[in-house]
């Protein structure tokens, strides 16, 4: 283990021949900074809406409420009405680069991962998006779930070679 750290903290702190590895480190953090803002904005609203609810995600499993579909739903159109403007008025990344949507292609697979994802969703109350905001609300029981996303995602990469595509 402290052969790992050493050799982590060595490849962060070695600089380039001109020494900008540090110049660009602050740089670094400077740029993503913005997306920790957004980040925790993201799940203040997540908070606030409800949608981090285990309760409320419960109700939409149950058919019991609309809430969640409502949410979902406006997700939906506005990824819908975004990736048109996207591509109707060739619109650029902040830094200027092009946005490229590739086509996509069905596989019997998505049904099989929809339905793995649901069902997970549904016996835990959580998907990737929201976790995070629980744990930040305090649901250190999401710590579990976290942790089990996590291993799954590697078990899938280990997989995957395996897997039909």
């Amino acid at each position: 283990m402290e052969k790992l750290e050493n050799t982590f903290l060595t490849a962060l702190l070695e600089e380039d021949k001109d020494g900008s590895n540090t110049q660009k480190s602050a740089e670094g953090f400077a740029a993503n900074f913005k997306y920790l803002i957004v980040g925790l904005l993201f799940g203040i609203v997540f908070v606030k809406a409800e949608i981090v609810s285990w309760f409320r995600i419960q109700e939409m499993f149950r058919f019991d409420s609309f809430h969640m579909y409502g949410v979902i739903g406006s997700a939906v159109l506005v990824g819908l009405v975004s990736v048109q403007l996207i591509k109707r008025f060739s619109i650029k990344t902040t830094s200027g680069e092009e946005v490229v949507i590739a086509d996509k292609t069905f596989s019997k697979g998505q049904i099989y991962g929809g339905l793995l994802f649901g069902f997970g969703w549904a016996i835990t109350g959580a998907c990737p998006g929201p976790l995070f905001a629980q744990i930040g609300s305090g649901y250190v029981a999401v710590i579990i779930t976290l942790l089990s996303a996590i291993a799954g995602t590697w078990t899938y990469g280990l997989l995957k070679p395996k897997l039909p595509h």
